[in-house]
């Protein structure tokens, strides 16, 4: 009975051993593709509103919906979505305009991150246009 526990013991042992090695590589393999992969921090309702805003000031065909797409993802690849937020931000208060809105109008640091914004916007036009 004895012989009989330890070989009961050991196949358990190799059996767990085999499955946390499977496990290890299934992580490793997991990691491995979420450095490889693109970052995507983009809502998907931000991602439709420029296609639509775009379409709306190029034409409304698929061709242009295609290269609607392409200019933002080319923005996406340049501008984190959080650069991107804030230069809309910057850019929507200042269309108010009105006394409150002279601070996003002087500030080297607004003026900076709406030209990044404008930059990311042209390599987009350039590539996808």
């Amino acid at each position: 009975m004895n012989a009989i526990g330890t070989g009961e013991r050991c196949r358990r042992h190799t059996q767990a051993s085999v499955a946390g090695l499977l496990l290890a590589s299934i992580m490793g393999i997991c990691a491995a593709g979420a450095v490889d992969a693109p970052v995507n921090d983009y809502p998907t309702v931000t991602r439709a509103d420029y296609v639509f805003g775009c379409m709306a000031a190029n034409g409304q065909t698929r061709q242009v919906l295609e290269k609607c797409a392409c200019s933002i993802d080319v923005i996406a690849s340049v501008l984190p979505y959080k650069d991107y937020e804030e230069a809309e931000t910057i850019m929507s208060v200042r269309q108010r305009g009105g006394q409150n809105t002279s601070m996003f109008l002087s500030m080297p640091l607004m003026r900076e991150k709406v030209a990044r914004l404008k930059r990311a916007q042209i390599e987009g036009e350039l590539r996808c246009f």
